[in-house]
Order: C-alpha cells, then sequence, then structure tokens
C-alpha cells in the first residue's frame, strides 16, 4: 500500500509538472472576458481622462514581480478581476503583482511543508513515515494559498476605518475654507494641506493630480473613492458635482455630511465598547465558574470517598 500511495505521489507530480511545461511552452489565447475587459479599457481611455492614483511602497524583488505578472496574466484571461482586493491593496499601498506572487509561493510552500516536515522527523531519529497523503498536502497548500486575503481584509478594514474618519476631519476643513470665502477647488486644496497623515496626503496627491490632466478636483475625488472603494468619498464628489456653482450649499452639505460620519463613528465605537463589555462579562462569569469549582472540589472528593 505504501509502494501504491507513493507512485501515486510521483505520477501526480509529473503529470503537474508536464502539464505546467506545456502551458508554459504554448500559452493559451485570451479568453472572451479578457478581451472584452480590454474592449472597454480602451473605449473609457477615448472618453475621460483617469488618473491613476495607486501608490505602491512595498518592495518587489525580480523573481517576485515575473511570478505575479504571469499570474496576473493568469487571472485576466479568464476575467478574474478581484475587484474588491484590488481596491484593498490600492488603500494598502500594496502591488497587486507582489500579492498574487505572495499567494503562489506561500500555496508551494503549504504543498511541500507536510513532506519536508516528516523528512525533518525522521532524520531526527524518529520514526515516521515519510508518505504524506495527497489530500492533506493539498489541503495545507490551499490554506496557505488563502492566508493573504485574509491578512488583505483584516488590514484594509482597519485601515479604511482610518481613512473614513479622516474624511470627515476634511468635510469639516472644507466648509470652513469656504466660511471664509474661497472657492471650491481652492477650498478643497488648502484642506488637504492642513494635515500630514497617509489619508490627508492620498486626498492631496489626487487633488493635484486633478490639476495635471485637467479633470475637475471632485471627479479625482470620485476615481480616489472608485479605486480604494470608499463609499463618502464618491458621495461626496457626486455632491460636489451638483452644487458646486453654490457656495452656501456646498458649505451646508459638507457640515451635514461631516456630522453624519461622526455620528455613525460613535455609533460604532459605541457598539464595539458593548461587544467588549460582554465579552469581559463572558469571562468574568466563567472565571467565577472556575473558582467555585475549585472551592468545591475538595469537599465532593472527600463526601465521594467516604
Amino acid at each position: 500500500m505504501t509502494s501504491v500511495s507513493t507512485a501515486l505521489f510521483a505520477g501526480a507530480l509529473m503529470g503537474l509538472g508536464l502539464f505546467a511545461l506545456v502551458r508554459a511552452l504554448f500559452p493559451a489565447r485570451p479568453g472572451i472576458a479578457a478581451r472584452l475587459s480590454a474592449m472597454d479599457a480602451v473605449r473609457q481611455g477615448n472618453g475621460v481622462s483617469r488618473v491613476s492614483l495607486v501608490t505602491t511602497d512595498e518592495h518587489v524583488s525580480p523573481l517576485r514581480q515575473r511570478l505575479g505578472e504571469s499570474a496576473q496574466r493568469f487571472y485576466a484571461a479568464r476575467g478574474w478581476e478581484l475587484r474588491s482586493t484590488r481596491a484593498d491593496l490600492a488603500l494598502l499601498a500594496r502591488s497587486f503583482e507582489g500579492f498574487l506572487a505572495t499567494k503562489c509561493l506561500l500555496g508551494a510552500c503549504g504543498l511541500l511543508a507536510a513532506p519536508i516536515l516528516a523528512a525533518w522527523m525522521s532524520l531526527m531519529g524518529w520514526s515516521v513515515s515519510l508518505t504524506v497523503p495527497l489530500w492533506s498536502a493539498l489541503l495545507v497548500a490551499g490554506v496557505f494559498f488563502m492566508l493573504p486575503d485574509l491578512q488583505v481584509k483584516r488590514d484594509a478594514a482597519a485601515r479604511r476605518r482610518d481613512f473614513r474618519h479622516a474624511v470627515g476631519a476634511f468635510l469639516d476643513l472644507v466648509a470652513m475654507n469656504l466660511a471664509g470665502g474661497r472657492g471650491v477647488p481652492e477650498a478643497l486644496m488648502m484642506a488637504s494641506s492642513l494635515g500630514e497623515g497617509w489619508a490627508m496626503v492620498r486626498i492631496r496627491d489626487a487633488l493635484a493630480n486633478a490639476r495635471i490632466v485637467g479633470i475637475t478636483p471632485w471627479q479625482a475625488l470620485g476615481q480616489l473613492g472608485e479605486e480604494v472603494n470608499l463609499d463618502e468619498l464618491r458621495d461626496l464628489s457626486s455632491a460636489l458635482g451638483l452644487v458646486a456653482e453654490d457656495g452656501a450649499k456646498v458649505r451646508q452639505s459638507l457640515a451635514a455630511r461631516a456630522e453624519t460620519m461622526r455620528r455613525r463613528e460613535l455609533a460604532e465605537v459605541e457598539g464595539q465598547a458593548g461587544e467588549r463589555s460582554q465579552s469581559m462579562l463572558v469571562a468574568q462569569l466563567l472565571l467565577c465558574a472556575g473558582f467555585l469549582v475549585f472551592l468545591s472540589f475538595p469537599a465532593a472528593m472527600k463526601m465521594l470517598g467516604s
């Protein structure tokens, strides 16, 4: 049975290697989804100019860059856009190619983790079978492959919450500048220059790029909201596009939006505090139950022994 499992595992690896070699030598043609997305990109390029606001602070090695580009072409040929993941990566200032390369490398490490661990334990003198079931190796590889997605979603949720807080402060600053007599573009640029946080820097860069490519500042804010998947920036862009000529209406609208965002943040904070209070109450009840068991255990053992 052991020789049969070893032969099956070796045959599966050989078949996988041959399949990868054939696909590398004869790459598949782009699918219909990839062609349609390319046509949409060309059609959008002939219309309104679009600013690329994704800034990457991550250093990607040449090997990871090539692996990520290959994985990205594989995804594009099948029409897998992963828009939510791209928005999270744009918010975290990470590259999509580096993310895909990390997923592939972690999956390969998970596939080889069990055999390497078994070989190491055998070298240490422990009696361990060197044959590992294929389903267990594939399961570990699948778990490792999904770990970057979970990390990106967790980090992006925290970063998006901070971005919302910065947008609320930005709205208050814009309303103050409008009350001082400035126009909407000048008020937006002046408000973004008053903060040095990473969120204000992203907003300031978006407004500066809008001047270069010749679009309105609220269009740039809308594009930034699309790229980082932030509803507050998209709503702000729509509102400014509708009432950009009337300074009084803009000031009232921004003040109302800032107040709504503050109330929403306060409600979220209160909800999180309530959840933590409930978890602390459960922990205290478990501690009291354990203490009662500790007190009653000697008496119960004495009664049972007698």
